[in-house]
């Protein structure tokens, strides 16, 4: 980790020490602690000096230049990803705070942080059951038809790898599959629906001699149940996604409102059949209360 940033005093990521923090400038780690930087919403931000470049700098713990402070910012996402519009967000920050921000801004906070935890949530390793069900949902984008495909380990409940495309189709599904399988190798069942495209992608991506991967597919339309745990995942997505009556802006940022929605329901959302949350089966990660602003922490500092 390169240059811890202040977390809060609930975060579970240690912040007694600032070690081996890299200048900004020359990426010299010949650094020391120099005073503070005060401004007006976030308080004192500790700086550091680089002996080698001669340059003053504060790390960027991910809310760099922002002019908000990252409890307001985490808060605010939390609260959309809860079910509340960006204006009810809006609404409710003019209460608790002094200067408040345009529900645009807000949209802005969801849509950056979203994408910036979904890429390193992407890399993470997962210890799954060796098993995964997947199938899509399928949305509207500037009245167009769009596609939500996701894979879910059914033990552990965690989304394993999701993707949000303008088709449902082999190049896409294999996209998320291929992403599934990087997290984590030993997955030898996966289940799917009787869409066609899954016979032909399961068996690219998981095939191999050393790997004869079990294929399983169900057909509700000839009386063969559903994939139930997934199924369970759609329906939450749902209850949050439906009040949004499908996605104005570009695909771009639905799918970052949509990698959120993964981030929200394996980090944030404690599920009630496995009595905690999907990451603390699915990975090693060690998180605090504010998990949002845990996750922007650790995207930047690795």
């Amino acid at each position: 980790m390169h240059g811890e940033a202040q977390l809060n005093p609930q975060s579970s990521i240690s912040i007694s020490e600032y070690k081996n923090v890299l200048c900004r400038f020359c990426k010299s780690t010949n650094t020391l602690k120099k005073g503070f930087r005060a401004t007006e919403n976030r308080g004192k931000i500790q700086r550091f000096y680089c002996r080698d470049c001669k340059k003053r700098f504060v790390v960027d713990d991910g809310f760099y230049r922002m002019r908000n402070n990252p409890q307001k910012i985490t808060q605010s996402i939390d609260l959309f990803y809860k079910g509340i519009s960006t204006r009810k967000v809006q609404e409710h920050l003019g209460v608790f705070y002094i200067h408040n921000s345009s529900n645009v801004s807000i949209y802005n906070w969801i849509t950056k942080y979203s994408e910036m935890v979904g890429q390193y949530v992407d890399k993470i390793n997962t210890t799954s059951s060796k098993q995964i069900q997947v199938d899509e949902m399928e949305f509207f984008t500037k009245g167009k038809p769009t596609w939500f495909i996701d894979s879910i380990d059914p033990e552990s409940r965690y989304m394993i790898a999701s993707g949000f495309f303008k088709n449902r189709g082999i190049e896409e599904i294999k996209e998320v599959l291929k992403l599934a399988k990087s997290k984590d190798n030993k997955i030898s069942h996966v289940t799917t629906d009787g869409f066609t495209a899954y016979k032909k992608v399961v068996k690219k991506v998981f095939y191999t001699y050393k790997n004869k991967v079990n294929h399983k597919v169900t057909n509700a339309s000839k009386g063969e149940g559903f994939n139930h745990k997934i199924e369970r995942l759609h329906n939450t997505i749902r209850e949050r996604t439906k009040i949004m009556r499908g996605f104005h802006g570009s695909v771009e940022s639905a799918r970052a409102i949509m990698k959120g929605v993964e981030i929200q329901y394996n980090f944030n959302r404690k599920h009630l059949a496995i009595d905690c949350h999907p990451y603390q089966l699915a990975t090693e990660l060690q998180l605090g209360k504010n998990k949002w602003l845990d996750l922007i922490k650790l995207s930047k500092s690795r």
